[in-house]
């Protein structure tokens, strides 16, 4: 009998308050499994950067590897945040300078080569010479990776692509899957050649896994609240049973030093980022009232995108900004990766649309996920906008909407996702202005102002 464990994490999003403790977790639970004899792998699936962090905005992405890399992890995927947050070249020399895998299937370079920091799958070899493949596969985001310089495949033909080979050579076989819950559970039924799914992106806790058509999945929810254990028993090459179990790293002691690592880490990121870019006036920032920032920002959104007219939620504007401003006021302010866009709207679409920013409990409402990294929605602001509240009609540029007419919309792009505008989301008409933030849009006011 030869017993493989396996060790996850996934979707951490740089909040770091956990990660000396999971980290320290693994690190001893490894050692423990190696001197027992035993065989152990640890992986991670993605979404470990998170550029609302400092540390993680100041090194690009470059300092979360080096946390992997300490922690001896065996493999890695990389999750949306890694792959269409970063620049071209942040994601290109995101893994320099690591001794783990990037296990990436389905991203090639523009011109369909894969790139040279990542492999679609490895082989480890354990010591009683039970052949373990792993393989990675990202969510598909196609458009997004296409605009910043990436081709991105399909992960169903992809995998489709690879698993031949991939069964030829291993005994057994793990997938890295940032794809999500509702994928992996489709993998499981399509692929049952797969014994593992390692999960994540839709932050979904597993708390004992789950099987699906003789698959194990396994997925250990979000911002590093929970570790993931799979042990594997294998007799003769074959698994004769797996189990999975999650550690909540809310019970683990934390060690005096850990909490000064964490606060170590932002202090870094913040020293990063202390590099002035502008010098104002007061600008006020509320989440319900009219202020300052956010209509800059609305303003310098439709500039950016040269757009007919801009609206956005106050929300995405945590705070004011005084006297001096660096790059990390502007990350404090506005931490959000959330990128420009422009929609194409005809003007009855448009007016229903702005009628819908009117509802009274929208600016109340919470937001989770979209790139969103506030609290609340906030007022909507406008630019070229007029409300006229008696009539409740708009006027565009000072002109009655033309029903017959196409106007070009700048919005933030959490509103081409979710459930807040169904016909911005349904629409052909959008782009995505990337890499650049709404904060880079901000700065680049700030400079004009």
């Amino acid at each position: 009998m030869e017993k493989i464990h396996i060790y996850h994490t996934n979707d951490l999003h740089s909040h770091f308050e956990n990660w000396p403790k999971i980290s320290r977790l693994i690190r001893d639970r490894v050692k423990k499994h190696r001197e027992a004899g035993e065989e152990v792998f640890v992986f991670d699936i993605g979404d470990h950067v998170d550029r609302w962090h400092p540390y993680t905005e100041g090194t690009m992405g470059k300092g979360n590897a080096a946390l992997l890399e300490e922690a001896s992890y065996t493999a890695v995927t990389i999750g949306n945040n890694e792959g269409i947050t970063l620049p071209y070249e942040g994601l290109n020399t995101l893994f320099q300078k690591r001794s783990f895998d990037i296990l990436v299937a389905n991203v090639y370079n523009k011109y369909g080569q894969r790139p040279d920091w990542a492999k679609p799958f490895s082989i480890y070899t354990t010591a009683a010479g039970t052949k373990v493949g792993a393989i990675g596969l990202t969510a598909y985001f196609a458009l997004f990776y296409k605009l910043l310089g990436w081709r991105l495949a399909d992960p169903f033909e992809e995998l489709k692509r690879q698993l031949p080979a991939l069964k030829e050579q291993s005994d057994v076989i793990i997938l890295l899957s940032h794809l999500g819950i509702y994928e992996d559970e489709r993998i499981a039924e399509e692929f049952p050649e797969i014994d593992v799914i390692l999960g994540g992106h839709t932050h979904h806790v597993l708390q004992e896994g789950k099987l699906v058509n003789g698959t194990l999945l396994a997925a250990a929810g979000k911002y590093g609240n929970f570790a993931g254990h799979v042990t594997l028993e294998i007799e003769n090459s074959q698994i004769s049973s797996k189990s999975a179990h999650l550690y909540p790293i809310e019970g683990v002691a934390r060690a005096r030093s850990e909490l000064n690592e964490t606060e170590a880490l932002f202090e870094m990121g913040r020293s990063l980022l202390e590099k002035k870019v502008a010098e104002v006036e007061p600008l006020t920032a509320d989440f319900f009232i009219d202020s300052d920032l956010p209509q800059l920002l609305c303003e310098a959104l439709r500039e950016w995108c040269d757009a007919d007219c801009a609206f956005l939620n106050a929300g995405l504007i945590l705070g004011p900004l005084e006297g001096a401003v660096s790059k990390f006021d502007l990350l404090s302010v506005c931490p959000h990766p959330i990128n420009p866009c422009t929609v194409t709207l005809d003007g009855d679409e448009l007016k229903e649309i702005l009628r819908m920013t009117r509802e009274e409990s929208l600016p109340h409402i919470e937001v989770k996920g979209l790139g969103f990294r506030g609290t609340v929605m906030g007022k909507f602001v406008y630019d070229r906008i007029q409300v006229l509240e008696r009539e409740k009609d708009f006027l565009i540029n000072g002109k009655r909407i033309d029903p017959d007419a196409k106007y070009i919309v700048a919005i933030p792009d959490m509103f081409t996702f979710g459930r807040f505008f169904p016909q911005i989301v349904r629409s052909e008409t959008k782009y995505y202005y990337m890499p650049e933030f709404l904060r880079d849009v901000l700065e680049w006011k700030l400079n004009r102002i």
